[in-house]
């Protein structure tokens, strides 16, 4: 590991990676290998955890297609030298921002969307001119090993790197002096990451999440917000860092959206056969969520089979926020019903938690939508619609609180992977004696006059 952070440094010190031209062909590499293997792509992923070539393409490769043509499309007016105005006691002179690459960066990636958690980062990385070593999870074994091969195989090391491991790995990368650690994970383990990060003051990106919340107020469009919430919601079998962890329905639409949401469940039917639901990644987040399955409290759904690591679209209702699914982050296909009658202490009982990484409102009226957005703060979200948001590379993303620090893609990506020099550049010609000895009241006065217009 030492080894190989050293000859990324030596590397990065050429200046190399600071040629536009020689990011953009990295940019390009890392499109055609991808482009180039999407067979093996999708075959490792479906051995992991069953997901299916449509929903690999849509929720992983468009993703990362788009985040490359979002950047090669803008690197060269991200990268160029900002003139920015200068203030009248630094007269005569210049100012401008360089923007320049950070150095040595570490990405470490998340098992959920193996593929655009881990590689949305490096677009943004080696875009911004960094060379990059990307620890992927170790969960998804397959699709780890095939990163790793792809990657490996194509790519200099000194640019780009993949290595694979587990705990010991991680520890041991973490010890490395890194210029930028970017990690996308549990809260539990980001705070493991920050700490280690901290021994070397290495800034850092954490891309976590939370118990994010949806509203659906009583005037909502009802149809079209189960639509909605039904797909982002079981997307993944629910294991999606921005799903919606919980939904608030106000009670006057309570019975109406329960009846919706078992409909539309069923018109989906989510099963690995329909290629539109994917296992639950491990038997230990089976045993976890299986849990958090309260018979009493299931209006749809609960049907498991651990051996295939399947538990079936579940709708849970009379949940209090002292229940059991209520105490962490679901990560997977249970949704609790919440009622209100009170908006104003919904939001309340909402703030109670950690700051989410998203939050949802379904709803027509603009006061409403207004209020839930100013009193929670949260990561991101969307107004009658979830998940979507990420798929707009103008908007960034990223956690607030314990769902995160920072935020990427598009240029907000560029940017968590740049360094923005500033430069006041003055010439030798004139030189005001006002800052100079001795002081006096008069040059006092001057001072404080010229202060006034800034």
């Amino acid at each position: 590991m030492k080894q190989l952070v050293a000859q990324q440094k030596s590397f990065f010190n050429s200046h190399a990676t600071k040629n536009i031209s020689f990011r953009i062909k990295q940019l390009d590499m890392l499109q055609a290998v991808l482009k180039g293997n999407e067979a093996i792509l999708n075959e490792a992923i479906y051995k992991d955890f069953k997901k299916s070539k449509f929903d690999t393409y849509v929720s992983e490769l468009a993703l990362l297609y788009n985040d490359i043509k979002e950047a090669k499309r803008n690197i060269k007016k991200w990268s160029k030298r900002k003139r920015v105005s200068t203030n009248i006691l630094n007269f005569p002179a210049s100012s401008y921002i360089i923007p320049e690459p950070l150095g040595v960066c570490l990405v470490i990636g998340a098992w959920n969307y193996p593929y655009q958690l881990s590689f949305a980062p490096i677009v943004a990385a080696l875009a911004a001119g960094n060379t990059v070593i990307l620890k992927p999870s170790e969960l998804p074994s397959k699709t780890s090993e095939v990163m790793a091969k792809l990657i490996n195989d194509n790519f200099d090391p000194n640019v780009f790197k993949v290595v694979e491991g587990g705990v010991a790995e991680t520890t041991e990368l973490l010890k490395q002096n890194f210029d930028k650690i970017f990690f996308t994970g549990s809260t539990k383990v980001g705070k493991i990451v920050y700490k280690a990060a901290a021994e070397n003051l290495i800034p850092v990106t954490l891309e976590m999440g939370g118990k994010s919340p949806a509203f659906v107020t009583e005037d909502s469009n009802l149809k079209m917000t189960v639509k909605r919430m039904v797909w982002a919601k079981f997307l993944n079998a629910g294991q999606t860092c921005i799903a919606p962890d919980y939904v608030m329905v106000h009670e006057a639409v309570k019975e109406k959206f329960l009846e919706l949401a078992k409909a539309e469940i069923e018109e989906q039917k989510f099963q690995f056969d329909n290629d539109n639901y994917v296992q639950i990644i491990n038997d230990d987040n089976f045993d976890r969520l299986e849990k958090m399955i309260q018979p009493d409290q299931i209006y749809y759904g609960g049907n498991r089979d651990k051996q295939e690591r399947y538990i079936q679209p579940t709708i849970l209702q009379n949940v209090s926020f002292t229940d059991t699914v209520m105490q962490e982050e679901i990560f997977g296909p249970i949704l609790p019903v919440i009622t209100y009658t009170d908006l104003e202490k919904a939001i309340s009982e909402v703030r109670k938690f950690p700051k989410p990484l998203s939050c949802y409102v379904f709803t027509k009226d603009k006061n409403a939508k207004q209020k839930i957005l100013r009193d929670i703060s949260f990561g991101g979200g969307a107004i009658n619609d979830a998940v979507m948001h990420i798929s707009n590379p103008k908007l960034p993303f990223g956690g607030v609180g314990q769902s995160g620090i920072g935020n990427y893609h598009g240029k907000a990506g560029f940017d968590c992977f740049t360094h923005y020099k500033s430069i006041l550049d003055k010439p030798t010609w004139l030189e005001l004696p006002i800052k100079y000895y001795p002081h006096t009241q008069r040059k006092l006065k001057w001072i404080k006059r010229m202060m006034k217009f800034q």
